[in-house]
């Protein structure tokens, strides 16, 4: 791809050295035509194609921080392994438990 746009920015980079060496042409119509016909055009066509390069780098990106993620959360869970009957051990709890009553 980035040979396709070195050749072209090299012809319209002749094209405006002709121009502006040319006894009727100008400097100013020689970068008029280097930006309108070589540099605007490579812009779009290498945004354009460089656009899954670009999807895959975020899509890395997205992958390693929910790496990090979850190997932080993995780190801050309790280090006590779940009993027999697949359950944590419960724990002595703090305070008693409010009585159900019924509505009179």
């Amino acid at each position: 791809m980035y040979l396709i746009v070195i050749a072209w920015l090299y012809v319209t980079l002749m094209m405006a050295v002709a121009e502006a060496t040319n006894t009727t042409g100008t400097v100013l119509g020689a970068i008029i035509t280097f930006v309108l016909y070589g540099l605007l055009p490579m812009g779009i066509l290498v945004y354009i194609l460089g656009t899954p390069s670009r999807k895959r780098a975020i899509r890395q990106r997205e992958q390693a921080e929910q790496a990090a993620w979850d190997a932080e959360q993995a780190a801050l869970k309790p280090s006590t392994p779940p009993d027999a009957g697949s359950e944590t051990p419960a724990a002595p709890e703090g305070g008693g438990v409010a009585p159900v009553r019924k509505e009179p």
